[in-house]
This record gives structure tokens, C-alpha cells and sequence, in this order.
């Protein structure tokens, strides 16, 4: 018999399942499927945004989109064009329902757990089609996934000795070169984004000004202390790496820009003879506003461009 048995929603860029179906069948075959969803989750990031996973009898789908990924488990004669139209009706009710600061800022596990519920009777929907509303367009479905076929992982990428995966940076047809998550793209930038920006350019380049007049007063007065110079010249680089950080996507992005916040503090706290208060705030709340912008800015989801 062909259904579909389990399915959830996962955030892309960590694995963090944020809502998921009530599974009674706790058969052999399906945890070893639970130990697959656990694995794809950590390589989210790195897959394309449609994909496919036959283990024997079952078949794992999923599609990614803004961040979040939708996840489904059915027997492998369960159709491909039904079990891509199921997980597109998670995508545009949990899109309607929870707007991305939500997503992104989760921090417990099945935290969207009322969403349990619109999956459960979704599920029970696409396991009788009769019930099933004619307005879908299956052709057009059946057009997409020919044109543009899901992305066939195979079992053996996701094994390895030390228990995490390697899936390797290939060719995707209908999307080209998978990116690896170091080169993955930000979402785009904002005006309070640019402005943290330009302004963390502007205290980069004032505590490089005070830096080198430092070197100038200590080579004029032997008594000058050297260690004044290594804090303008940290804050300096403390700075521009909060710009590289808005700019690029890095691994540990959000620890990095906290600590590079920081770094910021400190030199700022060590300056504290040699600049006023009004500065001192100038450059702390720069670094604290820039920090924000990092956070807010987050890795692009994958738009949905295809009608499942």
C-alpha cells in the first residue's frame, strides 16, 4: 500500500526540527529512517533545494526553501508528483503562518509543535486521494519534476566511520554547483544593514588614524606606552572583521560577531584615558548595532521556483 508515513519541518542552517508529524509505526525499517532524516539535516545546507533518498522500500523527500526545509517519509510506490505536492502545502501554510524571525531565532526543539497538527490532517488527506481536491495540477507537476528531477542522494553519501556524512560538491542538474555552506549566499541587504556597515568603516578607520598617531607619539616620547598602539590597531581589525562578517557567511557567524563585539569593549575599556564618554559610546554602540545587524542578517533560503 502506498502512503506516506511520517514528515517534518527542519531549519536549514543547524538541523533543528521545528515541527513534526505523531509516527505509530516504531517498525525496524522506520527508525533506521529516522536515523537518515537525522543525518540529512545536518547536510541541508549543502544540498539543492529538491531532493530524493531511496532506502529500499522507503523513499525520503524533501524541499528547502527560506531557510526551512520540509521533510517526508512514504513507501517507495508512494507517486513522486503527490509526495512533492504534500510537501509544497507545508512549505506555503508554515510560510503563512510563521514569518522568518520566528524560524530563525528557535532555540528549542518542536518549538512550532501547534503545526503538528496541520501536518497530521494533510498527511491523512494525501494518504486518500480521493479526498484530494481537484484544482491540483498534476500535469503541470509531472511537467516540473521531468524538466527539472529531484536530486537522487544515495545512501552511501550519508554514511561514513566517525558518523557524519560527506556528501560531496557535484554537478545538479537544473540548478548547477551545489555551494558548499562557507560560500552561502546572506539574505539581502537592508538600509540599517548599510549603515552598521558604513559606520563600523568609520571607527575601523579612526582607530587606525589614532593608532598610527600613537606610533608617532611613542617615537617622540620614549615614556609612551606601546600597548596603547596594539589597542587602537585590534579595534581597528576588530571592526573590519564586523564588516566581513555582515558581508560573507562563515561558519560560527553569530559567536564571531559576539566576540568580535567583545574585542571591541575591551579596547574601548583600555582607551578609556584617551577618549571621552561621548566616544567611548560612539564606538560601543556601533559595535553593538553592527553585531545586531549580523545576527539579523541570515543565510538565504532557496525560493521556491517550481509548483509542487
Amino acid at each position: 500500500m502506498s502512503m506516506i508515513l511520517s514528515a517534518s519541518v527542519v531549519r536549514v542552517r543547524d538541523g533543528l526540527p521545528l515541527s513534526a508529524s505523531t509516527d505509530y509505526d516504531q517498525s525496524t525499517g522506520m527508525q533506521e529512517c529516522k536515523k537518515y532524516f537525522k543525518m540529512l539535516s545536518k547536510k541541508l545546507s549543502q544540498l539543492p533545494d529538491r531532493c530524493t533518498l531511496k532506502t529500499g522500500q522507503y523513499n525520503i523527500n524533501f524541499i528547502s526553501s527560506l531557510g526551512v526545509s520540509y521533510m517526508m517519509l512514504c513507501t517507495e510506490n508512494y507517486p513522486s508528483v503527490l509526495a512533492f505536492c504534500f510537501l509544497d502545502e507545508l512549505q506555503k501554510e508554515f510560510i503563512t503562518t510563521y514569518n522568518m524571525m520566528k524560524t530563525n531565532t528557535a532555540i528549542r526543539p518542536y518549538c512550532f509543535i501547534e503545526f503538528d497538527n496541520f501536518i497530521q490532517r494533510t498527511k491523512q488527506r494525501y494518504n486518500n486521494t480521493r479526498s484530494l481536491s481537484t484544482k491540483m495540477n498534476l500535469a503541470d507537476m509531472q511537467t516540473e519534476i521531468k524538466l527539472r528531477p529531484p536530486y537522487q542522494i544515495s545512501v552511501s553519501e550519508l554514511g561514513s566511520a566517525n558518523g557524519f556524512s560527506h556528501i560531496p560538491v557535484g554537478e545538479y542538474k537544473g540548478t548547477g554547483k551545489i555551494s558548499a555552506a562557507p560560500h552561502q549566499r546572506l539574505e539581502p541587504v537592508t538600509l540599517p544593514g548599510i549603515v552598521s556597515f558604513v559606520l563600523s568603516l568609520l571607527c575601523g578607520a579612526l582607530n587606525l588614524i589614532r593608532g598610527f598617531h600613537a606610533i608617532e607619539s611613542l617615537l617622540q616620547n620614549e615614556g609612551e606606552d606601546f600597548s596603547y598602539v596594539i589597542a587602537f590597531f585590534l579595534g581597528t581589525a576588530a571592526c573590519l572583521y564586523q564588516c566581513y562578517l555582515f558581508v560573507y557567511y562563515t561558519g560560527w557567524r553569530n559567536a564571531k560577531s559576539f566576540l568580535t563585539f567583545g574585542l571591541i569593549c575591551l579596547c574601548n575599556m583600555y582607551l578609556y584615558e584617551l577618549r571621552n564618554l561621548w566616544q567611548l559610546f560612539f564606538h560601543v554602540t556601533v559595535g553593538a548595532f553592527s553585531t545586531l545587524q549580523i545576527r539579523l542578517r541570515q543565510p538565504q533560503g532557496k525560493s521556491p521556483d517550481y509548483n509542487v
